[in-house]
């Protein structure tokens, strides 16, 4: 009997313990269902959602790159365009003093009748200079009788206007002025009226 007790005893803690045991398995497995891993499904759309910010952050970049390049294609032809206009500016302009001194050669050749060969052989040359010089972009400045601007002339005096309309005007022109390709390359040396 005592035998009995004791079978029954051990019974009884046995069946305490699997009772206990049982709900501690319980107890984990709830836990488990609680912290359970992202399913398959979730764990896809996460790493879409990551691509996909990923790939909006790339397209952005390329957009910024791209516009950036376009900027520095634009800038550097408009750069060369005006280096191309204005690369024989130095030349142009150590012309232009040659250009006056023929047309004072032609003035003063008007006042003689002499040597007509000798005349029409300048007359020439000049034409010819100065169709080479308009074929490279220079161009003369039309000054008599306009009002004085001073981005485009040079007041050298006042001298008193020979009208009422030509006061505050331009007069006489002592040196001409040119522009190159719409650029002043020399300003316009002038007499207003006063």
């Amino acid at each position: 009997m005592l035998n009995d007790i004791e079978n029954k005893s051990e019974e009884i803690e046995f069946k305490e313990d699997s009772t206990n045991i049982e709900n501690d398995l319980k107890e984990v497995a709830e836990e488990i269902k609680a912290h359970k891993p992202l399913s398959e499904s979730d764990e896809l759309v996460s790493t879409e959602d990551k691509l996909q910010k990923e790939l909006t952050d790339i397209q952005d970049k390329y957009l910024r790159l791209y516009s950036e390049f376009e900027n520095y294609k634009r800038r550097t032809i408009k750069e060369r365009v005006e280096l191309f206009r204005s690369a024989n500016q130095e030349v142009l302009e150590a012309m232009l003093p040659v250009l006056d001194d023929f047309e004072r050669a032609l003035s003063s050749m008007k006042l003689t009748a002499e040597n007509k060969s000798l005349k029409e052989g300048v007359e020439l040359i000049y034409n010819k200079l100065k169709a080479s010089l308009i074929q490279k972009g220079i161009k003369e400045m039309e000054v008599l009788g306009k009002p004085f601007d001073p981005d485009f002339h040079e007041a050298i005096t006042k001298s008193p206007a020979p009208s009422e309309d030509l006061k505050d005007k331009i007069i006489e022109v002592l040196e001409k002025g040119y522009f190159l390709n719409d650029k002043v390359i020399r300003f316009a040396k002038v007499i207003i009226g006063a």
